[in-house]
């Protein structure tokens, strides 16, 4: 198999698919500027999702060898993207990731940059959104880098239609590193490598002056919160050195963050175009950087824009999802938790991924991706972490404290509506906390990770305390097999004063028109133990509520 026999086929296979089918932008042009040898004439039988899937294959296999074309390499990108898209369901998705994946795995982790075309990725498993949420990858890529793309962040060869350069611009800001020595930390910095994010400028405004000369004031801040700048910086513009000596880059897995309305922001050192001397740095997405590919911030200018939050966001969006709970979290941890004298002996042998466990704890809770349950334990584990802690209020009441502060630090949403629904969770889950770590405390177990919402109907009673005695449930008289069953007889009885409290918010538990018209729902939960809210129902109280469903909802 060679490049032209590849060419041919893809042809042969455009002319079966259904019209609009983006082979002929993203796999024939590509392939075409890499041929360099006559096409041969080919005939081929099947059906086309088939023979799509043996093109991807043989596309990989050709890109795997050394010095693949780029040409080839943006079609493999396309192909493999295709395939997958017909897989039959996500088993067979995972199998085909999986077997492109083996086929190019002696390449190298790295990304290239196409001619006046896309980013060139390979085998970079590690690609979220701007609010941390996983992106679909596949084992080459090709990554949009002109601002047009219909299918951001994957080309759609729209670079080719519009006629994109990818040249420097002249008049860009040159590269060259100013030093700015101060009495802890001596500043580095290089104005043409900056893509303006306002990171440093936002959060140490002391040290990093928007609109004062020099730019920099190396002594206007402590050590450790210039250090922490510097390491934020996602441009990789800013350095430090500490007595002669540069600290050190973070250690990160390598990633891609397709920051919102911004540039691609790399880290974990994965090489650009065969560089690898770059731990972290922000790659143009907007097409217009004077810089490229870096970025130069000129996104802020040309108004680049990706969609807008969904008219109902959820908390963890409007917060701006992982990367700003991750940001408040480490800011807590690490600035303030240490120099304060109750939090800092309680934390002083957590664990060094404590605050990525938080952070995601927090993005579930805010309607996030269930990030805590899937990787750390869930609820179980949360109340274990607690439990026989004796926790004091004093504790309580600083952590809250604190951890407000480092939201604001963090620069997470001011608004009232936000900032309302974010403190009322604070106080809420801190106090629970408290609760659950008293000697003697039995929290309901295998509860789900709370779910927290604008307006938040945490009332009292609406729950079961920890610290109460074990709650004995009434006895409820079970009817015979051939006695009707009844919701006034057999069904409100299973209801108890706290379940009707919990669930006041939505509907009275004690009403039959009410629990008729949510029953198929009232169902699903008691079926997943996820209510009444200290437990689930012994099995035959299950089974009795689906018979009444079953026989008619009679009052």
């Amino acid at each position: 198999m060679n490049t032209a026999q590849l060419l041919a086929r893809a042809r042969l296979l455009n002319r079966d698919l259904a019209p609009g089918d983006p082979l002929a932008e993203t796999v024939i042009r590509p392939l075409t500027a890499a041929i360099t040898e006559a096409e041969p004439d080919i005939t081929e039988d099947g059906n086309p999702a088939d023979r799509l899937w043996e093109l991807a294959k043989d596309a990989t296999r050709l890109r795997a060898r050394p010095g693949a074309h780029e040409g080839l390499i943006e079609a493999t990108a396309a192909l493999q993207h295709l395939a997958c898209l017909f897989a039959e369901n996500a088993d067979a998705l995972t199998e085909r990731i999986a077997e492109l994946a083996d086929i190019q795995g002696g390449l190298e982790s790295r990304i290239d940059v196409a001619t006046d075309g896309p980013y060139l990725v390979t085998n970079v498993v590690s690609i979220t959104n701007w609010l941390g949420e996983p992106v679909r990858t596949f084992p080459q890529m090709a990554l949009c880098r002109c601002g047009q793309s219909a299918t951001k962040p994957l080309c759609d060869g729209s670079h080719a239609r519009t006629g994109y350069s990818g040249a420097k611009d002249p008049a860009r800001v040159p590269d060259r590193l100013d030093s700015y020595e101060g009495v802890q930390v001596t500043v580095l910095d290089n104005r043409g490598r900056c893509a303006h994010s306002g990171f440093c400028t936002d959060r140490l405004p002391r040290v990093f002056r928007v609109d004062r000369e020099p730019f920099v004031a190396p002594s206007g801040g402590r050590a450790d919160e210039i250090v922490r700048a510097v390491r934020a910086c996602p441009s990789g513009a800013l350095g430090a050195a500490i007595d002669g000596h540069k600290v050190p880059d973070p250690q990160r897995e390598p990633a891609i963050e397709v920051s919102k309305d911004g540039p691609y922001r790399i880290t974990g050192g994965i090489p650009l175009g065969g560089d690898a001397s770059r731990e972290h740095y922000s790659l143009c997405r907007c097409g217009h950087s004077r810089n490229k590919p870096l970025c130069s911030g000129m996104h802020y200018y040309v108004g680049f824009a990706d969609p807008p939050l969904s008219q109902d966001p959820t908390l963890f969006e409007w917060a701006g999802g992982l990367p700003a709970l991750r940001r408040m979290t480490h800011i807590f941890y690490e600035k303030y938790v240490p120099q304060d004298d109750l939090l800092g002996p309680l934390f002083a042998r957590m664990s060094p991924d404590h605050p990525e466990r938080v952070a995601a704890w927090l993005a579930e809770t805010f309607g996030g991706p269930r990030l805590y349950t899937e990787q750390y334990g869930g609820y179980d584990h949360m109340v274990a972490e607690h439990a026989g802690k004796a926790l004091t209020e004093q504790w309580r009441a600083r952590w809250a404290q604190l951890i407000s502060r480092a939201a604001d630090d963090a620069g997470l949403p001011t608004d009232p509506e936000f900032r309302a629904a974010f403190t009322g969770y604070i106080e809420w889950g801190s106090r629970i906390a408290l609760e659950n770590s008293q000697p003697g405390a039995t929290p309901p177990p295998h509860m789900p990770v709370p779910r927290w919402w604008w307006v938040c109907e945490a009332k009292p009673g609406s729950r079961v305390s920890a610290l109460a005695p074990p709650s004995q449930r009434a006895q409820v008289r079970l009817p015979a097999d051939d006695e009707p069953v009844s919701f006034t007889d057999h069904i409100q009885p299973l209801f108890r004063e706290v379940d009707r409290r919990s669930m006041s918010f939505a509907f009275d538990l004690w009403s039959h028109d009410d629990v008729a018209k949510h029953a198929d729902a009232i169902l699903h939960r008691l079926r997943q133990g996820t209510m009444p809210c200290d437990g689930p129902w012994p099995a035959e109280h299950v089974d009795l509520f689906a018979r009444w469903i079953t026989e008619g909802a009679a009052p």
